[in-house]
């Protein structure tokens, strides 16, 4: 990552490509909601770094296997998310801003903190194509509900809340490793990468698939590409215009009218 004060070129490359576009999609990733105060999961101070056990209650097979695990998550959960008191920031509030241009077509995000909706981001333009964290499914019949009904069942005394519906395993409403994407969202993002007329990758390190196909997808489509993120991604060399910079700070700039 750069300072801002080093980028006006690849800042004014990335708005040169924006202010022809009519039909923008956006990808969004972990790096967007960093200064929001919310952590990446593999980087120095990541979740999963730091809490090797996080990393093994998002994979579905120890989930589901492991009882005292789930317990111990849910009582993670019941003492205070990790979301709690996080806002959206700038970053989150400019691609709002990209929506009312009318400029937005479709906005994937790979998070599921939320913060795109807090923002303000239409529903009908969203797809949090790994869930979310607000609700919670059950692994058996597919009843969801709220995550907040489930908390009150665990602060209740309920250690391991079953369904109440089939008595199945509930979980987070998120995509753990080990469970598949849901294919009308995958679907729906990939058809809106074939259609676009340009392809913004925000705070992603395009390695997760199959949603980082979408980067291609628009490329082949011919829609040109611009990437904003700290670190180099695979695709840097397909994109138009790179801006390796804070998010928060870079993309307000770049999606200014």
């Amino acid at each position: 990552m750069r300072p801002i004060e080093e980028l006006s070129d690849e800042i004014a490359a990335a708005r040169t490509v924006l202010s022809a576009a009519a039909r923008v999609v956006v990808l969004t990733g972990a790096g967007i909601s960093t200064d929001s105060g919310i952590p990446d999961f593999r980087g120095p101070e990541g979740l999963w770094t730091k809490n090797p056990e996080a990393e093994k209650t998002a994979t579905l097979s120890s989930y589901v296997s492991d009882p005292e695990l789930r317990k111990r998550n849910w009582q993670r959960l019941a003492e205070g998310s990790m979301w709690e008191g996080k806002e959206p920031n700038s970053g989150h509030r400019a691609l709002v801003d990209l929506e009312g241009q009318g400029k937005l077509h479709t906005l994937i995000t790979q998070n599921v903190d939320g913060l795109h909706r807090a923002a303000g981001t239409s529903e009908d333009r969203l797809v949090e194509i790994h869930g979310t964290t607000s609700k919670v499914r059950c692994l058996d019949c597919g009843d969801t509900a709220p995550m907040e009904y489930a908390l009150e069942r665990v602060r209740a005394g309920e250690a391991d809340p079953p369904c109440r519906i089939c008595g199945g395993i509930l979980k987070s409403a998120t995509i753990s490793f080990g469970q598949n994407l849901v294919m009308a969202d995958l679907h729906r993002s990939e058809q809106a990468a074939m259609a676009c007329d340009v392809l913004l990758a925000v705070g992603s390190t395009l390695t997760v698939y199959p949603i980082a196909n979408v980067v291609p997808i628009a490329h082949q489509a011919g829609a040109p590409v611009v990437i904003v993120n700290a670190e180099p991604t695979p695709f840097d060399g397909l994109a138009a215009a790179v801006v390796p910079a804070s998010i928060s700070k870079a993309l307000p700039l770049i999606v200014a009218a």
